[in-house]
């Protein structure tokens, strides 16, 4: 058996175990920090970019919703909320990364501690609440962004905007960020601000597409719209999401968000409930999100970005089987580390 890339096992044999020592949100912002210094050192650099580059064939670039993906591995939104290292996760190999959520006004979020590791269950407990710089930051940012990247712009509403009028938030990232994203995910499945997943509904989430597709037709360049929708939606639900995408032109769906649900989890009941509210992601998502992935292709003909519980070969080519275009990963990040590009590749062949 070969051994695993130097960053992987730098990732797992020291890094993974000194974050794991900390506070996951401030681990998360010291990793990336490390990652980041490392890169800029010519030696290190030079080894960690080689170890981590995933190699891709020309085989494995695939079109979709008219975007040339040079593999099928992106990252989700809330790993790199504003931004800040898209440089970094490029040499990780990633094809593409999804920023956000952004908001238009900046918010710090709900209070701290707001993140948890269930490392039993290999999963992760968030309550974030779409902290983020705001919408100005990030269109800044982009202006920087690298080359050969391809970036998506995960929008959503300030938590003091009520739901009457969300649209307006909606619209404002999208109008701002159109310039400087190649796609868009609107996020109306955060479990973590309050009345969010109320947009799911069918009347008001079809008022919103339109307004957003109404600018998107009227520039010279459209951007693919895709819908993230929450693995908790019942089969009607997911009915009316098929149908919504047919009557919006929406490009397709990125299935799933984190779940609220708490069933099957090895951790301890009393941990989970010293946690409290949150979205779990990681691997107790991966069975359901398959579920809606399948069930959603067996239905329509879009584009579904899976994601949800992947965090390695097996795992990503579930998804695909399922029917997925293309696979995010987010809690895998944390727990199989940078390497996770090279290793979902080769599932996904």
């Amino acid at each position: 058996m070969s051994q695993a890339p130097l960053g992987t096992r730098l990732y797992r044999s020291v890094i993974r175990p000194l974050a794991f020592a900390m506070d996951p949100e401030r681990a998360h912002y010291r990793t990336m920090g490390l990652f980041g210094f490392g890169l800029g050192l010519p030696l290190v650099g030079r080894a960690l970019r080689r170890s981590m580059d995933p190699a891709e064939a020309a085989s494995d670039a695939v079109t979709v919703a008219g975007l040339v993906f040079p593999h099928r591995v992106g990252l989700a939104a809330g790993f790199d909320k504003d931004g800040r290292w898209l440089h970094e996760l490029q040499a990780m190999g990633f094809a593409f990364v999804e920023v956000g959520t952004v908001t238009p006004k900046p918010q710090a979020g709900n209070p701290k501690p707001r993140l948890f590791r269930l490392k039993e269950d290999r999963g992760l407990i968030n309550r974030m609440g779409f902290n983020n710089g705001g919408l100005d930051a990030l269109v800044e940012r982009l202006k920087r962004r690298p080359e050969g990247l391809i970036v998506g712009g995960n929008i959503g509403r300030n938590k003091v905007t009520p739901n009457e009028q969300a649209a307006d938030d909606y619209h404002a990232c999208f109008v701002a960020l159109h310039p400087h994203v190649d796609y868009f995910a609107v996020n109306v499945s955060s479990p973590n601000t309050p009345g969010l997943r109320e947009l799911q509904d069918r009347a008001p989430l079809t008022a919103l597409l339109q307004r957003l597709q109404e600018h998107n037709r009227a520039q010279t360049i459209q951007r693919p719209v895709f819908l993230k929708i929450a693995p908790d939606l019942s089969d009607a639900q997911l009915d009316d999401i098929v149908g919504l995408v047919a009557d919006t032109g929406i490009d397709g769906v990125i299935a799933t968000n984190t779940t609220i649900s708490r069933e099957g989890l090895r951790t301890p009941g009393s941990t989970v409930e010293a946690i409290g509210a949150g979205g779990l992601s990681g691997a107790p998502v991966r069975a359901r999100s398959t579920e809606v992935v399948r069930y959603l292709r067996e239905r329509g003909d879009f584009a579904i970005i899976g994601v949800g519980g992947i965090e390695d070969g097996p795992s990503a080519r579930e998804k695909a089987d399922a029917g997925a275009d293309l696979v995010q990963v987010y809690s895998g990040m944390v727990y199989t580390g940078p390497g996770i590009v090279r290793e979902c590749l080769q599932g996904l062949r």
